[in-house]
């Protein structure tokens, strides 16, 4: 079993800037990929971005060139710089991580006000 502990979210007006942290307990499997989620209300939880363990990333359209996810491995530690917000951006953002299998994050609620 894998818990997370998502940071970082917050009120932040359009144009601000917002990091966001997860950080992943201790497993006896390695972790592979790693990655957020949102989900606006309303609407069905949407991939943000992803990573893998090798590096390699995968971001929506929407965030592209806005927002960079990362992760430090040796901390069990992913992370999403999110740029440029707009109010659309607004939601609960769900961290992901990925064994033998998924786990989520709690949701961390980040709102952009116009």
């Amino acid at each position: 079993q894998v818990q997370l502990v998502e940071s970082g979210g917050g009120l932040v007006q359009a144009g601000g800037s917002l990091r966001l942290s997860c950080v992943a307990s201790r497993s006896r499997f390695s972790i592979n990929t790693m990655g957020w989620y949102r989900q606006a209300p309303g609407k069905q939880r949407e991939l943000v971005a992803t990573i893998t363990s090798g590096g390699s990333t995968n971001y929506a359209d929407s965030v592209t060139g806005r927002f960079t996810i990362s992760r430090d491995n040796a901390k069990r530690t992913v992370y999403l710089q999110m740029n440029s917000l707009k109010s659309e951006d607004t939601g609960v953002y769900y961290c992901i991580v990925e064994t033998v299998r998924a786990y989520w994050g709690q949701g961390t609620q980040v709102t952009v006000s116009s």
